[in-house]
């Protein structure tokens, strides 16, 4: 039976190229669909043909839930019409004249993925374009056009539609593992944690915590942004460490240059136990290869080397303009520059290390007994569930 009323149609990218388990793709995608779009009552969720239609509904609302359902490469507002050229003719030439006033010219882009549709395409092309330009006056510009209007013939029914929104690609989320992102109240992490959803990733985030000489505006800026985080994937869980004791312990017997190395040494100690924990399977960082001082290939290797988890940094090759204009994208650019500090900016020494090695951070580290710091700090990490 033909869908009565408004829909939308979710068009896949990379889930073609799997093949032999494209199934278990397509159906981490469907759920996400479904949890995107959950609490709309009015709308009916279903799979058909290499497509996921939204039935009962095509509004703003609608729209905006499916923005960041990663996997999806377009999504169209559609209508349905019946398996047969005149009602077929009859919505496309509707469609055009409800667009007319806004376009000097048009085309037609027809698909019949039913073989067994008496009409092809091309038949549909012609068919159709005949009757817009009878009931419009448009001309047809198949290269630039101000207008398309697109019909698909499927099995069971047809759909047409006039606007064509870009998805944002990539895999759906939970299909390939989980990782925990280091996360703080900056531009980098958010962008670097998005970037990792957008290939499959789910996310947990850690966040380190210097109270008392950090106070709660840093910490409500991370819960914000993992909650934009958490939106592309249902649920996050948060882990905030307090790290003042270890950064105060490094700041008065470690040599200066070598603190922040020493600082991200740490973290990625704490943060491989929760990750061994949570299941996940790497960990993330919003590193970009010389962006600072304590990023060059040097420290990046130095500080990696305090964990036997891999690391993942996805904006290493970045520039931060690049990184602005992601994170201005993805919602969180204006929830980072907000003034107020986190554990990054504590007791950084003015001239930093920029040729560490793992051989030199290790023997400062031994001279001051870390190892019961971290254990304390993984013990006093506060767990939070962000939906």
């Amino acid at each position: 039976m033909t869908p009565a009323g408004p829909g939308v149609v979710l068009r896949y990218g990379e889930l073609f190229l799997k093949r032999d388990n494209r199934r278990l793709f397509e159906d981490a995608l469907e759920r996400n669909v479904r949890r995107a779009v959950g609490g709309r009552d009015d709308v009916a969720v279903r799979r058909e043909h290499g497509r996921i239609f939204l039935l009962g509904a095509s509004d703003r609302d609608l729209l905006d839930r499916l923005r960041w359902v990663f996997g999806v490469s377009s999504i169209s507002p559609v209508v349905f019409c019946e398996r047969d050229l005149d009602p077929i003719r009859r919505r496309a030439v509707d469609l055009a004249v409800e667009r007319a006033s806004d376009a000097r010219s048009f085309r037609i882009s027809a698909r019949r993925s039913d073989k067994g549709f008496a009409h092809t395409s091309a038949d549909l092309g012609r068919d159709l374009g005949a009757a817009v330009v009878e009931a419009t006056g448009l001309a047809v510009d198949l290269e630039e056009p101000d207008l398309t209007v697109g019909v698909e013939v499927g099995r069971d029914w047809v759909f047409l539609w006039t606007e064509r929104f870009a998805g944002p690609g990539g895999l759906p989320v939970g299909t390939a593992g989980r990782v925990l992102l280091l996360l703080s109240g900056g531009i980098d992490s958010p962008a670097a944690g998005h970037l990792l959803q957008k290939r499959g990733v789910e996310l947990d985030a850690v966040y380190f915590r210097s109270f008392p000489y950090t106070g709660d505006g840093a910490l409500d800026k991370v819960r914000e942004i993992a909650r934009i985080l958490a939106a592309r994937q249902g649920d996050l869980r948060l882990f905030t460490v307090p790290f003042a004791r270890i950064q105060e312990a490094l700041r008065d017997g470690a040599d200066p240059p070598y603190l922040v190395i020493l600082y991200r040494r740490a973290m990625l100690g704490i943060a491989e136990r929760i990750a061994s924990e949570r299941g996940a399977r790497a960990l993330a960082t919003g590193e970009s290869l010389g962006q600072v001082a304590s990023q060059t290939l040097a420290n990046l290797a130095a500080v990696e080397a305090a964990s036997s988890a891999p690391v993942l940094r996805p904006l290493v090759g970045f520039d931060k303009a690049e990184t602005i204009d992601l994170a201005r994208r993805i919602g969180t650019y204006e929830i980072s520059i907000r003034p107020h500090d986190d554990c990054c900016t504590l007791f950084v020494p003015r001239h930093p290390e920029t040729r560490g090695t793992a051989d030199r951070a290790a023997l400062l580290e031994a001279g001051i007994d870390l190892e019961p710091l971290l254990e304390e700090a993984v013990a006093g990490a506060e767990v939070e569930t962000i939906r």
